[in-house]
């Protein structure tokens, strides 16, 4: 599949992105290429090998809650903080 100039143009208009004309040409035989090399998968065989889904197998790992005992108190443990306000630490606002 060739990508003409115009595809080329929208995908930069999406991607709000500006070219040049030479970017243009450029980018569209570099995308030309890459559709090319991955094409090449087509011509595989893969006839009888199941679609790989996870690389290794994975579980959820499920366990109840503890409440654990601390050692250290709130007060303790505000005071460890470089600034605090009504029982809480305060940090940077963040916008």
């Amino acid at each position: 599949m060739k990508n003409t100039r115009e595809d080329i143009l929208h995908l930069a208009k999406l991607s709000n992105l500006s070219l040049e004309e030479t970017e243009v040409e450029s980018l569209q035989r570099d995308l030309d290429n890459i559709v090319n090399y991955i094409s090449q998968l087509d011509e595989l065989n893969t006839d009888g090998v199941e679609p790989t889904y996870q690389v290794f197998e994975m579980e959820n790992v499920w366990r109840e809650d503890e409440v654990k005992p601390q050692d250290a108190s709130r007060e303790q443990l505000l005071n460890l903080a470089p600034a605090s306000r009504q029982d809480m630490i305060q940090v940077p606002k963040v916008l």
